[in-house]
């Protein structure tokens, strides 16, 4: 694919996954590591949360979504995913900046995975006390 036909690039984070979104002309199709949307995210939520920004800004299908995403698991690439869309819209068209700014879609979500403590069975998890 030549690089003069890309509009529009950018990158979203969530968790451990990182996912790289390219907006290209075409007629609103959105492919995941070279794959139907709904068949890499299998569950129709998290196909949801990936549409979310582009209802907000009732986003008319004049570009191919590309996404090459990497890393965690479905729920965190879907949350990286709706960010890079997000980052993505907000540069085509920098008015839309308010609607998605108020909706939450340009935070990135610093939430990640606690990591397990020594002596201890997870994260936050004691073993059972015992007085005698």
């Amino acid at each position: 694919m030549a690089s003069s036909k890309v509009m529009e690039t950018s990158v979203g984070k969530r968790k451990s996954s990182v996912a790289r979104v390219r907006f290209v002309k075409g007629n609103g199709n959105i492919s995941v590591n070279n794959q139907k949307l709904i068949d890499y995210f299998k569950r129709e939520s998290l196909v949801m949360v990936i549409n979310e920004p582009l209802k907000i800004v009732d986003f008319n299908n004049k570009y191919n979504i590309f996404v090459s995403v990497k890393g965690g698991g479905l729920s965190g690439q879907a949350g990286a995913v709706r960010l890079g869309i997000s980052r993505v819209l907000e540069k085509i068209n920098p008015d839309d900046r308010v609607l998605l700014k108020k909706e939450g879609m340009l935070t990135r979500d610093p939430r990640k995975v606690e990591r397990q403590k020594p002596g201890q069975p997870g994260a936050r998890k004691k073993f059972q006390f015992s007085k005698r």
